[in-house]
């Protein structure tokens, strides 16, 4: 197995966005998501990033629509590169999507990207019109042995 400082001389040599300044994409199509060896491999284990402020705009009306991302996976080859992954949600601050859409898009993205033994995204999107809307997603199976802790995000309950 290559030692970290090998992996980091990989990863230099594709001119990921770590490590330099870059700014936000203008949408999530132009947006690069970047993946980095996984140096451990041989092991299945669960990666979670959360994104409690992921926001994006009603494609109806034009206003801003906020959510709490949570993502789920067992790498296989591939890690995502967090840099990468906060300026590909950050992307979505200008797009009009639906809630279904935009939660689905992630997974999807990540999938093709990352190729994991396991995939999951919870979207849990705060109130529209008086309705929150939580979508769920996930690819591939669990492999056995890997705890798959809850997502932790409380279901809406509003003031009252």
């Amino acid at each position: 197995m290559p030692s970290p400082a090998g992996h980091w001389e990989v990863m230099a040599k594709k001119r990921l966005q770590l490590g330099r300044p870059t700014a936000v994409p203008a949408s999530p199509q132009e947006a690069q998501l970047d993946r980095v060896p996984n140096p451990h491999g041989d092991t299945d284990y669960l990666v979670r990033f959360t994104a409690p402020e992921f926001t994006t705009l009603c494609p109806i009306t034009g206003q801003p629509d906020f959510a709490h991302l949570v993502i789920d996976y067992v790498p296989g080859r591939f890690l995502v590169e967090s840099k990468s992954l906060k300026l590909y949600l950050a992307s979505f601050r200008n797009l009009g999507s639906f809630h279904e859409d935009c939660t689905v898009a992630i997974g999807k993205r990540l999938n093709a990207l990352l190729k994991p033994k396991y995939l999951r995204i919870g979207g849990y999107w705060y109130p529209r019109g008086g309705m929150p809307i939580d979508v769920f997603w996930q690819t591939g199976r669990l492999p056995k042995g890997v705890w798959l802790p809850d997502q932790g995000v409380t279901p809406y309950r509003g003031r009252g």
